[in-house]
C-alpha cells in the first residue's frame, strides 16, 4: 500500500542521511527532521537507573578535546530527567568520532539536536553536528553523531566533506560483484574497533551512492552472533566515512516490522471487503 511503502522510504531515507550524508544540516537537516520530527513521537523505557541515566561504560568516558557546544538553531526536542544532557551527550559523541576517525577536536563546534523518538525510530537520542567553523555551511567538512540520549549508545557517526577535485558519481557496476579492497578494509576496521562481537563471519557489498560530490560504497559486516554493522567509504580515495551499529538497525527494523504488521490489520489489499478486517 501506498502508505507502507512511504514507511519503507522513510526508514531507508533515515539510515541513509545518517550513515552516509550530512546529517540535519540545512536542507538536508530540514528534510530531516520533517520526515522524522513530523511523525508521532513514542517514548520507550531503557534498561538503565533513572538515578544514573547512563550506562556503566559511559561513566567512565571521558573526551580528549576541548570544544564548544550548543544547542542547534533548528533543535525543538527537550531531554527528559532520564536523558542525557547536551554536555554530557556531545562528550560521548566526541568520544566515539575521536576513537572511530582517528583525530583531535579541540576547538571544534558541536551543534546539537534532540529528538524523543518517533514512529520510525522509537527510541529517544541525540545527534550531533561537528565543525571546525562557527556557520554551518552545506559545504563545510564535518562529522556527526547519532547516539542514544539515556544510554549514550552509537547508532551511527559520519564524516562529510565536499571534495576539491570532480570524479564521476554514477554506481561502479563492477564493485557489485568485485568490492575487495573494501571489503578488506571494513573488515580491518570493524576488527579494531569491535563493531560487532566476536569474530566476523562474513563482510559483503551493501550498496553505492554518493554524498555531496564524494562517491560512496557501503558494506555489512556481520559476525558469527548475529549482529551486522554498516561501513562506508569513498570510492575516490577510500575514505572511512561513516559507519551505522547494530542497535541502530534493529531498533530501525523492529519499529518497521511493527508498522507493516499494523498496516497488514487496518489497510486492506485493494478490491477486498474492509469490514473483513473487524
Amino acid at each position: 500500500m501506498k502508505r507502507r511503502k512511504n514507511l519503507k522510504l522513510t526508514a531507508s531515507a533515515f539510515v541513509l542521511i545518517g550513515a552516509v550524508t550530512l546529517l540535519f544540516h540545512t536542507a538536508a537537516k530540514a528534510a530531516a527532521a520533517a520526515s522524522l520530527s513530523g511523525k508521532e513521537e513514542v517514548r520507550v523505557d531503557y534498561p538503565v537507573s533513572a538515578e544514573s541515566g547512563t550506562a556503566p561504560e559511559e561513566e567512565s568516558r571521558k573526551a580528549k578535546s576541548s570544544y564548544h557546544v550548543e544547542m542547534d538553531s533548528l533543535n525543538k526536542g527537550t531531554p527528559e530527567k532520564t536523558d542525557l544532557t547536551m554536555e554530557e551527550a556531545a562528550e560521548a559523541g566526541i568520544s566515539y568520532l575521536e576513537e572511530i576517525f582517528e583525530r583531535d577536536f579541540t576547538d571544534a563546534n558541536v551543534f546539537m539536536m534532540y529528538d524523543s523518538g518517533t514512529e520510525t525510530f522509537p527510541r529517544a537520542f541525540w545527534v550531533g553536528d561537528v565543525l571546525f567553523e562557527r556557520e554551518q555551511k552545506p559545504e563545510s567538512t564535518r562529522w556527526t553523531f547519532f547516539l542514544d540520549a539515556v544510554t549514550g549508545e552509537l547508532f551511527i557517526a559520519s564524516f562529510g566533506r565536499m571534495l576539491d577535485v570532480t570524479v564521476p558519481l554514477e554506481p561502479d557496476y563492477a564493485l557489485e560483484n568485485d568490492y575487495g579492497i573494501y571489503e578488506k578494509l571494513a573488515r580491518e576496521f570493524a576488527e579494531r574497533f569491535h563493531l560487532v562481537e566476536g569474530e566476523i563471519s562474513s563482510v559483503s557489498y551493501n550498496c553505492q551512492g554518493y554524498s555531496g560530490n564524494d562517491p560512496t560504497i557501503s558494506l555489512n559486516v556481520e559476525g558469527k552472533n548475529g549482529e551486522t554493522a554498516l561501513v562506508n567509504f569513498s570510492r575516490y580515495d577510500q575514505k572511512l566515512l561513516g559507519v551505522g551499529m547494530d542497535a541502530e538497525r534493529r531498533i530501525r527494523e523492529d519499529a518497521l516490522e511493527s508498522l507493516e504488521a499494523e498496516e497488514t490489520f487496518f489497510w486492506p489489499a485493494e478490491g477486498e471487503n474492509t469490514l473483513e478486517h473487524f
